[in-house]
């Protein structure tokens, strides 16, 4: 490869959002449209076509993930495949437009290493934010991050590892259909898991707390999933693999009442004098 193709090779992380067409921010959908090729890992059927039929060039890299059917492989193996894929294009000195449902990055390791690869190697590599599941989350649930707070973390990381909660601002788990699913190779989760999954949030909320189960929807015709069950009851719960887990403040916030008499005993500020530009 000559200097000149190594510096041609340009790789733009976009993502669609949650619906068909209609979250693509303009300056993604320019992307998508003119570059050499797209390399898409949507699941979603409708939106796929979509992309496929504004793109010159389109590669779906989601038969991918039938890797994991071969023995010794898992997720963290497809996905290299998937990243290995777009930076074939970019070093053949193509613009590349990697598609990823949602945020294309969060939840996309893909797009993560497929960045820090071609960077490695000179060429040009960024991202673009894109609307994610949280955000359509936050709007549809009406609950403000701002206003008690938000904790959000992946449903086995969580399980796995000592993490401190707080009871008294919202938790997001995402991926609860995965929980405890530690061999990389499947995409479900069993009731025992879910089971093992609650008895540790018990430890900071009553068994007896409402949590919702929630799915962004994907097209105009679907209906968003805002179900509230009781925690207890999240074992026997019907999850997808788009389930996400929402559960509320448990309690309400305790004024910290040494740091409030600490700031009030500080001296009053003075003024802050602005100067007029010279």
């Amino acid at each position: 490869m000559t200097e000149t193709t190594a510096q041609r090779g340009k790789l733009v992380c976009v993502g669609t959002g949650m619906r068909m067409a209609g979250q693509v921010t303009p300056l993604a959908l320019s992307y998508i449209e003119t570059a050499d090729v797209v390399v898409s890992a949507v699941p979603n059927i409708f939106t796929r076509n979509w992309i496929q039929g504004i793109a010159k060039e389109f590669i779906c890299v989601l038969g991918y993930y039938s890797d994991c059917d071969v023995d010794g492989k898992n997720r963290r193996d497809t996905y290299r495949r998937m990243a290995d894929t777009i930076l074939e294009q970019v070093r053949a000195g193509k613009t590349v437009c990697a598609a990823f449902y949602g945020h294309p990055g969060i939840f996309a390791c893909i797009s993560h290493i497929a960045i820090k690869d071609a960077r490695a190697e000179g060429y040009s590599a960024e991202m673009l934010p894109g609307i994610s599941a949280e955000d359509c989350l936050v709007a549809d649930l009406g609950l403000d991050p701002g206003r008690t707070g938000m904790q959000s973390m992946e449903t086995t990381q969580f399980m796995i590892y000592e993490r401190r909660i707080d009871p008294t601002a919202m938790f997001i788990l995402w991926q609860p259909s995965l929980a405890g699913e530690l061999s990389l190779k499947r995409f479900d989760t069993t009731a025992a898991r879910l089971q093992v999954l609650v008895d540790k949030l018990a430890r900071d909320y009553p068994l007896n707390h409402e949590v919702i189960l929630y799915e962004a929807a994907t097209n105009p015709l679907e209906k968003t999933r805002m179900d509230t069950i009781l925690l207890r009851d999240l074992p026997t719960a019907s999850l997808q693999q788009i389930t996400t887990l929402v559960i509320p403040a448990a309690y309400p916030l305790k004024q910290d009442q040494a740091i409030m008499d600490q700031l009030n005993a500080l001296p009053e500020a003075p003024p802050v004098v602005m100067q007029a530009a010279r």
